[in-house]
């Protein structure tokens, strides 16, 4: 008997969402009716999804490495699986020995497989852009008016598809379903589809007259302005995906539209975090006795104490002048100390410093 675990190639810590993935295209590939596909291989894999997606099977399975449909331990492993008690209207019954039914949801495993039962809704085409921020826009937040040219709602129409007042009238095609129901037989018997009704596209209605601009689609190619609104605090390479704004689509909904930022460098500031990164140059006698400068931030210019005795590289933190996050909260502003070394003494300068050292310093 093969292992359910390696028949559906995952993991004994799968979970049900990784085990329903793995059966869908397993049971994909092998399917009878598929060109390519492989009868006693299908079976296999349904046979394992059958156990380890019902817990208490799994339970016994995995305790005692075998059982059958009756619920219990026995020598013989699991009884074979008898397809022709297989029922296609959403649930299945897989006979035992035990005379017990192994039952899990067809409409829903197969639906990629079989179609389903029903129609997958179509929406637009997804597209993206490439927006580029100063440094103090991606901290700050910024707004960008981008004009696209894409597939949009017609705007003589608003999207009916009917020439300005013409009535809309039921489809034909579909009796003003929105849908064709199709039946095809299987190695499991038979089975019904729908998809959208290509004559009215899924509405179930067509106009009496059709508007010229359009030609009754409701869509059209054209230039259309977005506002993009970029939040606060934003970094390099983020995307911001506006819903509804891709291209739009005949009886259905419109795509995304995804916004890439990139953002320029600043020669005074960088980031990490929620905190801002910038350095103070100061002068070797203020790095020993200390003193006060101004500095500039995000907010217009500060003035910063620098401690006497300071290091080489030690931070001064300027409270709530970083990033923005969160409700009305704000990083910091990190001032490293770059101490600036004379190049040259003056001869005064040299005496007092051997002074200096004279005495320890």
């Amino acid at each position: 008997m093969k292992n359910y675990y390696d028949l559906l190639g995952i993991a004994k810590a799968a979970n049900d969402e990784e085990i329903k993935s793995a059966f869908r295209k397993l049971a994909h590939k092998y399917h009878p009716d598929k060109k390519g596909g492989n009868e006693a291989k299908f079976k296999e894999v349904s046979e394992a999804y059958a156990v380890l997606s019902d817990k208490k099977k799994r339970a016994e399975y995995d305790t005692y490495g075998k059982t059958f449909a009756g619920g219990g331990p026995q020598q013989g492993g699991f009884g074979g699986f008898d397809f022709s008690n297989f029922s296609a209207g959403g649930g299945s019954a897989f006979g035992g020995q035990g005379g017990q039914a192994f039952e899990f949801d067809l409409g829903d495993i197969f639906g990629d497989v079989f179609g389903g039962g029903q129609s997958r809704a179509k929406r637009g085409r997804d597209i993206s852009i490439d927006i580029e921020l100063s440094f103090r826009e991606s901290i700050f937040g910024a707004e960008r008016r981008v004009l696209l040219s894409k597939m949009s709602t017609c705007d003589v129409c608003s999207g009916t598809g009917a020439k300005k007042g013409a009535k809309m009238v039921t489809c034909t095609s579909c009796n003003g379903k929105g849908e064709i129901r199709e039946s095809r037989n299987s190695f499991f018997g038979t089975f019904t589809s729908s998809r959208a009704c290509p004559r009215c596209s899924g509405r179930g209605e067509i106009p009496e007259t059709p508007c010229e601009s359009c030609r009754g689609e409701g869509i059209r190619k054209r230039e259309e302005e977005i506002h993009v609104v970029v939040p606060a605090g934003v970094e390099d390479g983020e995307m911001i995906r506006m819903p509804g704004r891709g291209e739009a689509a005949t009886g259905a909904s419109a795509g995304d539209l995804y916004v890439k930022l990139h953002i320029k460098r600043d020669a005074k500031f960088s980031r990490e975090g929620n905190n801002l990164i910038t350095s103070l140059p100061i002068k070797l006698t203020d790095a020993l006795l200390g003193g006060e400068y101004r500095i500039a931030t995000l907010d217009g210019e500060e003035t910063v104490s620098v401690p006497s005795g300071v290091a080489h590289g030690e931070v001064i933190r300027v409270r709530g002048k970083g990033v923005p996050h969160g409700r009305g909260n704000r990083g910091d502003l990190l001032v490293r100390i770059d101490i600036e070394f004379p190049k040259k003494l003056s001869k005064n300068a040299r005496e007092l410093i051997e002074k200096l050292r004279t005495e320890g310093l």
